[in-house]
């Protein structure tokens, strides 16, 4: 079987019709807490009315899914149960010969400190959404994805693990890296800052300036930090990749990129959905501070990993790449491009993070999603 799944231009899913969510009423409907509370005896509450349901700050009962309001919600937990997988489908025979064998001490150098930055990436992606984000949000549809992106983000944590443990890397010395190679922990730290104020959870979301800002601190997640960091920070193994060596891992990457995607896709039309619905904009300026500290943190930790390029692929273009899909992440929420002009760097990045596979049944396990291809990337 050959499927193939494109990344270039995708967008978030349309809006439902008006008929897809018609079967709405208009009686007065009671707060979350009221329902969660219970009533007295012989006395009702009066149904949910989807209208009143908002991404933050809504009125209708956190415990009942229907009716929708957000049907893209459900879709998107309908795709993502559709892209099940486990690491232990993958052979990683190859990439420990590879790995001691094949690869220069440059390509181990950048092998081991990609794993190094996602293990410790992956959990904090898990922590924001579990603490941060899925906490704060009022309609259980959109809860009901995020608890999804929560057990993804473990899986691919597992993932990483996997990796290291299956090539017999020192996991002592891998996991510590972030905390105590700067160009790493860099990019980590400045995460934890963007992020930390918002997990509280006496953080007020009816104040203005304190919406503005998690408005701002959820743009930073969805769309540099997974959409930007995560879906570049793959690539030197991919790299790997095209030359033949690591294929296990970087397999995994992919499985792993496509649930990425899938992320940043909702988180991108969460943040849309959300400056609409409380006729919000994000500021201008504290946006250029992002996209600026973002590019910075992104350049150190490039000159770090490959600070001796390895062949057809070098820090130079990781960092162009960088802009390349910060300018493509902009045009999706719709906002300002932060790097205006630049180009493509790696045209082969796409393609490569695509899916595609000829398998023999008679040799080898199919580890395609269980149904894959009815996948469709609008």
């Amino acid at each position: 079987m050959n499927t193939t799944y494109h990344f270039d231009d995708w967008d978030t899913p349309a809006p439902r019709t008006a008929q897809d969510t018609a079967a709405r009423t208009t009686s007065a409907v009671p707060s979350p807490c009221d329902a969660a509370a219970g009533t007295p005896p012989g006395l009702a509450l009066a149904p949910v009315n989807a209208a009143d349901k908002r991404i933050v700050n809504g009125k209708a009962d956190i415990n009942q899914l229907a009716p929708f309001k957000y049907p893209w919600a459900w879709e998107f937990f309908l795709k993502a149960n559709r892209n099940h997988w486990t690491p232990l489908e993958i052979s990683m025979a190859q990439d420990v010969h590879d790995y001691h064998h094949k690869l220069s001490a440059a390509e181990r150098h950048v092998f081991e400190n990609v794993l190094a930055y996602l293990t410790t990436s992956d959990i904090l992606a898990m922590r924001n959404i579990g603490l941060a984000v899925m906490e704060k949000m009022s309609a259980p549809e959109l809860q009901i994805y995020q608890a999804r992106q929560v057990y993804e983000e473990a899986l691919h944590t597992w993932t990483y693990q996997h990796c290291i443990e299956s090539i017999g890397l020192d996991q002592q010395e891998i996991y510590n890296r972030y905390r105590v190679v700067p160009e790493i922990h860099g990019k980590i730290a400045l995460a934890n800052r963007r992020l930390e104020r918002v997990m509280r959870a006496d953080f007020d979301l009816t104040d203005r300036a304190n919406l503005h800002e998690f408005a701002l601190s959820y743009f930073f997640f969805a769309v540099i930090f997974e959409g930007c960091w995560f879906y570049n920070g793959f690539t030197p193994v991919f790299a790997l990749q095209r030359r033949g060596l690591m294929k296990g891992a970087a397999e995994q990457l992919q499985y792993i990129m496509r649930d990425e995607v899938l992320h940043c896709a909702f988180g991108i039309r969460v943040v849309r959905e959300l400056l609409k619905e409380e006729t919000l904009t994000l500021d201008p300026q504290a946006l250029r501070t992002l996209w600026d500290e973002a590019e910075a943190a992104e350049h150190a930790y490039a000159s770090f990993i490959l600070r001796d390029p390895i062949l057809g692929y070098n820090a130079e273009l990781h960092v162009r790449q960088f802009r390349f899909i910060a300018n493509r992440r902009a045009r999706q929420v719709g906002v300002e491009e932060p790097f205006p002009g630049a180009e493509n760097a790696l045209p082969w990045l796409d393609e490569q993070a695509n899916l595609r596979k000829e398998k023999n049944f008679f040799e080898t396990r199919v580890t395609e999603y269980q149904t894959g291809g009815a996948l469709a990337w609008d």
